[in-house]
C-alpha cells in the first residue's frame, strides 16, 4: 500500500482519482491538490464514503515550486501524480527532485508562450533524478502512454524489429455541440493548429496543419477522416524503438470541428499572442477557452465510442509481419462508471496505473524515463483489469 499526491482536479484527474479509490489495495491514501480547493473538497465528499482509500485535500499553485515543496514535505507521498497543465510539468518535477519523490505525468512540458511541446526540457533532468535515486515516468496517459506500452509489448512479444508504426486516435463520440473540445480547449487547439510532422529515416518531416488526410474504417466506430498531427510520443519512440523507419500519428476530426476551427483561426481567436482590449492584455486563445463548453460538462451528453491504437509493421523470424493493438471505449459506459466521457477516461486510467507501478516499485528505475522504456506486461495486465481492455488484429488494413 502507498500514498499518492495528485495535483490537478480537472476531467482527467477526476477519473484517475476515481480509479485510485477503486484500487484501495494499492492506494491506501491520496491527497488531491489544486489551485481551487473547493473542487478537491467536492470530489472528496463524493468519494470518501464509497472507498477504503483515505482522501485529503490541499490548495496549491502548481507554478510555485516552494509551495509544492512545502506540500510534498507535509504530505510525504510515495509518488506525485501530475495531472495539472503541461505548462506546470517543470515546476512539479523540480519540487519532486528537491524532496526526492517519484514523479508521474501524462503529457510533456509545453512553454506557455510558445506552442511547442517536446521532451528536451524534461529530459534535461535525467542525471539529476538518477543521482537523487528517484523515478520520473513521463507520459502515462493513452497517447502518449498506452501507445508507448503497446509499442514495447509488440516489440517484446511479436517482433524482432519494428519498422513502421502508425498511431490512430479515433473519437467517434457526439456531444451535440457545433464546436467543443474533448479536453482542455487551450491545449487541444494549440495541438491541432500547429504544423504536423512525422519521423522518417532518422529525421523529422514537417507538414502544414491538416495537410495529410486519410480515411480509416475503425472497429466499433466506422469510417472516419483522420489527419496527420505532430504528437509527443513520436519523439521518444523514435529513440527507444530500435530499427524504426517511420512513425506517424493520425487523429480523427469531423467536418464541423474543422470548419469552426478554420473560422476561429481566420479571425485570430486561436492566437497565443496577447492583445490589448479595453485597457487589459488578453490572450485570444485563453478567452476562447473561457467561452467554450467545459470538457468536464460533456460527459452526460456524449454518445459513441473511441478507438485508439497502433498498427505495427516489421520483421519476425525473417518474415514480414503486421500487428494492430487497440482499445475501444464507450463514452456512456465511462460516464456511468466515473461521471466522465471516454477522452478523460482513456487518459485517467493509465495515469492511475503508471502511478501504481512506480509507487509499488514494479517499475523502479532512477532517472527520467518514457513509458516504453519499462516492461510492458504489468501495465498491459492492469489495462484489462481497470477498464481499458485491449484487442489484437494480426491482419489489419494498413494506412497508405
Amino acid at each position: 500500500m502507498g500514498k499518492a499526491l495528485i495535483i490537478g482536479c480537472g476531467g482527467v484527474a477526476s477519473v484517475a482519482i476515481h480509479k485510485c479509490c477503486q484500487n484501495s489495495e494499492a492506494f491506501e491514501e491520496i491527497c488531491i491538490a489544486s489551485r481551487t480547493l473547493s473542487k478537491c473538497d467536492k470530489l472528496k465528499a463524493a468519494l470518501e464514503n464509497k472507498t477504503k482509500t483515505k482522501i485529503s485535500t490541499a490548495q496549491v499553485d502548481a507554478n510555485d515550486v516552494e509551495a509544492l515543496v512545502a506540500l510534498i514535505d507535509a504530505q510525504k507521498p510515495d509518488v506525485v501524480l501530475n495531472l495539472a497543465l503541461p505548462y506546470q510539468d517543470i515546476s512539479i518535477m523540480e519540487a519532486c527532485l528537491r524532496t526526492k519523490t517519484h514523479y508521474v505525468d501524462t503529457a510533456n512540458y509545453e512553454p506557455e508562450d510558445t506552442a511547442k511541446f517536446e521532451y528536451k526540457w524534461q529530459w534535461a533532468y535525467r542525471e539529476a533524478f538518477e543521482k537523487a535515486g528517484i523515478c520520473a515516468l513521463l507520459g502515462s496517459g493513452f497517447d502518449p502512454g498506452v501507445t508507448g506500452v503497446f509499442s514495447a509489448y509488440a516489440l517484446k512479444h511479436h517482433f524482432d524489429e519494428i519498422e513502421y508504426i502508425d498511431i490512430l486516435d479515433c473519437n467517434g463520440g457526439d456531444h451535440g455541440y457545433p464546436f467543443a473540445t474533448n479536453f482542455n480547449p487551450e491545449i487541444n487547439i494549440r495541438e491541432v493548429s500547429a504544423n504536423g510532422s512525422y519521423w522518417e529515416n532518422g529525421h523529422w518531416v514537417e507538414t502544414k496543419p491538416m495537410e495529410i488526410k486519410r480515411e480509416y474504417d475503425f472497429q466499433g466506430v466506422g469510417k472516419k477522416d483522420m489527419y496527420l498531427l505532430h504528437h509527443e510520443e513520436l519523439e521518444s519512440l523514435a529513440l527507444n524503438i530500435p530499427g524504426i523507419k517511420r512513425i506517424r500519428f493520425f487523429m480523427t476530426f469531423g467536418q464541423s470541428y474543422l470548419n469552426h476551427l478554420k473560422c476561429l483561426e481566420d479571425v485570430g481567436m486561436t492566437s497565443i499572442e496577447p492583445i490589448e482590449f479595453e485597457g487589459q492584455k488578453i490572450v485570444p486563445l485563453q478567452f476562447l477557452k473561457a467561452v467554450l463548453p467545459d470538457p468536464a460538462s460533456l460527459g452526460p451528453r456524449t454518445v459513441g465510442k473511441t478507438n485508439i491504437g497502433c498498427i505495427f509493421r516489421g520483421k519476425k523470424d525473417g518474415k514480414d509481419k503486421t500487428y494492430y493493438l487497440y482499445n475501444i471505449c464507450d463514452h456512456q459506459e465511462c460516464y456511468r462508471e466515473v461521471g466522465s466521457q471516454a477522452i478523460s477516461y482513456t487518459t485517467g486510467v493509465p495515469a492511475m496505473i503508471g502511478a501504481m507501478l512506480v509507487m509499488q516499485g514494479v517499475w523502479n528505475k532512477a532517472g527520467v524515463h518514457n513509458i516504453e522504456e519499462f516492461d510492458p506486461d504489468p501495465f498491459m495486465d492492469a489495462l484489462n483489469r481497470w477498464g481499458l481492455p485491449w484487442q489484437e488484429d494480426f491482419d489489419p488494413v494498413l494506412v497508405d
